[in-house]
């Protein structure tokens, strides 16, 4: 004998919600829905069980659920005491091959009485700090990244349009002597020996404190003269 005939299949239970819970002054909670699904391609014979059924009304606590299909249970709390409040009771799902009888799963859902009633507006106002401020701070998170990629191309333009034009400058006058190349790589030296923009020096005025950006451009034109230099 194979085992598949000894031992039964047991397979998931999908019910929804997971727990349901009265509210002893809330008369619009007494009576809640369970919903079974049955996902697999074939129907299934359900059965809902309570470890206090003197407290509740089940509408239909048996029936089939057909292939790809699910039906909704309601649940009714006939004992709505103060007496019963704060106590935890159980419902048992369990699901049978149809039209057999064998068990293939089971489900438990938790039930309980609360004094008061449901507080409805806490539930359905979402928390400002987690649903509301996250999106605004991304936003602004997004913006920064573009402002800071704008500004880092802008950069990278305005730089590469100096030192082209610089290098044109320069190629041009050597093609004529040498003497004017020397000139423009002594310039570069000052350029890169000058104090650098946010440098506290109280010496040279501040529009001789050059930015990052130019003193990278006569360190690359310094370097291109002295190839040109040492090649000629």
């Amino acid at each position: 004998m194979s085992m598949s005939a000894i031992t039964p299949r047991k397979l998931p239970i999908f019910v929804f919600p997971q727990s349901i819970t009265f509210y002893l002054d809330d008369q619009s909670t007494h009576k809640q829905v369970l919903t079974l699904y049955n996902p697999y391609e074939f129907p299934v014979k359900f059965k809902v069980l309570s470890t206090a059924p003197y407290k509740y009304q089940v509408v239909d606590p048996e029936g089939v659920i057909k292939a790809s299909s699910c039906v909704d249970i309601v649940v009714r709390h006939t004992a709505v005491l103060a007496t019963n409040c704060n106590v935890i009771d159980k419902f048992r799902i369990q699901m049978y091959e149809y039209p057999n009888k064998q068990i293939i799963g089971k489900r438990d859902v938790e039930a309980k009485l609360l004094p008061g009633i449901m507080d409805t507006a806490g539930r359905a106002t979402p928390d400002p700090d987690i649903f509301q401020q996250l999106p605004i701070n991304e936003n602004k998170q997004q913006e920064t990244y573009a402002l800071i990629s704008r500004n880092k191309t802008m950069d990278l333009t305005i730089m590469n349009l100096s030192s082209n034009k610089l290098l044109l400058h320069v190629n041009g006058a050597l093609g004529g002597t040498n003497h004017v190349a020397l000139i423009a790589g002594i310039i570069c030296i000052i350029g890169l020996l000058l104090p650098t923009e946010g440098e506290q020096n109280h010496r040279l005025p501040d529009y001789l404190h050059l930015s990052v950006n130019f003193k990278l451009i006569f360190s690359f034109v310094l370097g291109m003269v002295a190839n040109i230099v040492l090649g000629l």
